[in-house]
């Protein structure tokens, strides 16, 4: 087997101290790019969020947003994204991500690019997407990047996402792009607040 091929990743839920921390795990080291782990905060870096593996650099792509306009991850280069991962038909997570998103700009006091990668590309349509940003009022703030399971299978690997499946829900993380394109901070979904995520916009932006 080939020993590019990430192998496994296993997502634990531990109850420590009445908090909850997500841990992901990945078999696969021979790409050059680690693992992206979300936990605690380490108390060490500038960062709320938790600081990721240096050198992960976000995939890319080229898609279509919402609107039918092209949307690749090299045209963010020089500034900071956000991004997300969502589907428009979710009523649990995905609504709670895209609110934490438009809070964390308002708390910063500007826009930066935020993007809501699809994870259930065989639903997600320009039209359900654009509903999705109607009814959490952030038309115009998030960008949805769509395309085919096989497009989105790459960008999903790229940022070690698991698609939304009948069997299995994709992990709710918000992860924050820096200057240079390279992955910096990650959240969970528990872990997120808008004053974390906007200090930490902050320093990316100065960085």
């Amino acid at each position: 087997m080939n020993p590019r091929l990430v192998l496994a990743v296993l997502v634990a839920l531990l109850f420590l101290s009445g908090g909850l921390v997500v841990i992901a795990l990945t078999a696969d080291r021979g790409s050059g790019d680690d693992a992206l782990v979300d936990g605690p905060p380490d108390s060490k870096s500038e960062f709320a969020g938790a600081k990721l593996p240096d050198g992960v650099r976000a995939p890319d792509f080229a898609l279509e947003d919402e609107n039918g306009d092209p949307i690749a991850m090299k045209d963010f280069r020089g500034k900071p994204v956000i991004v997300t991962f969502l589907y428009s038909s979710c009523e649990d997570t995905c609504p709670g991500q895209a609110q934490q998103v438009k809070a964390a700009l308002d708390e910063l006091g500007h826009d930066v690019p935020a993007l809501a990668v699809s994870v259930d590309p065989e639903n997600d349509t320009p039209r359900s997407a654009q509903k999705f940003n109607l009814e959490q009022r952030v038309t115009g703030r998030i960008r949805w990047v769509l395309g085919d399971k096989a497009d989105l299978k790459k960008v999903h690997k790229g940022f070690f996402i698991q698609a939304q499946t009948k069997n299995l829900d994709h992990q709710a993380r918000i992860v924050l792009i820096d200057r240079d394109g390279f992955q910096r901070v990650g959240y969970p979904l528990q872990q997120v607040t808008p004053e974390r995520m906007a200090g930490d916009l902050k320093i990316l932006e100065q960085g």
